[in-house]
């Protein structure tokens, strides 16, 4: 096939472009050639920026397109117009983050999606990302029915993640010492590795799947205690936890999720989700232990880069706590439990 990715050249879209061209498929990729411009010498490459279209590829056919890049919908359906009569499949890279809030244990692909409050925003807030995101869906949709796959992502993780928030987790643990958790142990969370993801995207664009799926993992149900302790297993048997409770954390202004990745005491939504559907069409997971112990091994490597730049579009990142904030808050932690107080009494 001739697979045209939209991207292709960080952390998600790296992973297609590599899985593609193992799998012996023709490939191009558009992109700004901001980041990772000297991969895939055996792809095609061309630049440009599709805020201000994809002139570029203006009477180019492709058998496929994977569109890992899209966030504001007037810009994907500029797209998805564009490249109508030139592709049988469009498979658009949406997000969990897509249905509306609130979500119960293990809703599925028929559950709601987000709304814009203000349908005229192209403006990618946390409030704003999911809604703009099932909003893009919509609109390839609209212009490819029933040719359409929607893959619904939760956490995509393993080498290259530069939002730096499962990696938070692997270095952190790997450093050892005194390491701040929040005391919410059971709380699920849900990952998917990014070459298992890639995997079964690829499959899905050969196959030529259509609607939506949820994309997460792992098979069984995995809490965030249970993570930590197979990191600290894994990458330094040493490392000490210090349970800190989450509403000491608040009071302190600490982010849920950015500042302290994978914790959400308020919506834990995009880590409730039932990716059923997606396992039953083939997605199978590699062991956690592997993808951690890559994970490390890229954080090591010189000139890893784990920050996204400020022109990228797509979730606001923020930055996860600083060592010193650590410490910080773990004394803080301590002087409050020698005055004997708790915030849950």
């Amino acid at each position: 096939m001739h697979i045209l990715i939209l991207g292709g050249t960080r952390f998600l879209g790296r992973s297609l472009a590599e899985s593609a061209l193992a799998a012996g498929h023709r490939v191009t990729l558009f992109h700004r050639g901001q980041t990772g411009s000297d991969l895939f010498p055996d792809a095609e490459h061309v630049r440009g920026d599709r805020a201000q279209g994809l002139g570029a590829l203006t009477g180019r056919k492709f058998d496929a397109c994977i569109d890992t890049c899209g966030f504001v919908p007037r810009l994907v359906r500029a797209s998805a117009d564009l490249l109508r009569g030139r592709i049988h499949h469009y498979t658009f890279i949406s997000s969990l983050s897509a249905y509306a809030e609130g979500m119960p244990v293990g809703y599925d692909e028929s559950a709601a999606l987000g709304v814009l409050a203000d349908p005229a925003t192209e403006e990618i807030t946390g409030e704003s990302y999911g809604p703009l995101k099932a909003q893009c869906e919509r609109e390839v949709e609209a212009a490819y029915p029933g040719r359409a796959l929607h893959v619904r992502l939760g956490l995509i993780v393993g080498p290259n993640d530069y939002t730096d928030r499962f990696p938070y987790w692997v270095k952190r643990v790997a450093t050892g010492g005194r390491v701040l958790v929040p005391d919410s142990s059971d709380q699920r969370v849900q990952f998917v590795d990014v070459r298992d993801a890639a995997a079964w995207i690829l499959r899905g664009v050969v196959e030529r799947r259509a609607g939506p799926f949820n994309l997460t993992g792992p098979h069984e149900p995995l809490t965030l205690g249970g993570f930590l302790e197979q990191c600290r297993v894994v990458l330094n048997p040493d490392a000490s936890f210090e349970p800190v409770e989450g509403a000491f954390l608040l009071e302190q202004g600490v982010t849920p999720w950015s500042e302290v990745p994978l914790w959400a005491p308020k919506d834990a939504s995009f880590l409730n989700a039932n990716c059923g559907r997606a396992i039953r069409a083939g997605l199978a997971f590699r062991p956690l232990e592997e993808t951690l112990r890559d994970t490390l091994r890229w954080c090591r490597e010189p000139g890893s880069t784990r920050a996204a730049p400020a022109s990228t579009q797509g979730p606001p990142v923020a930055a996860s706590l600083t060592p010193e904030r650590e410490r910080e808050l773990l004394e803080l932690w301590k002087e409050r439990a020698r005055a004997g107080t708790s915030l849950s009494r």
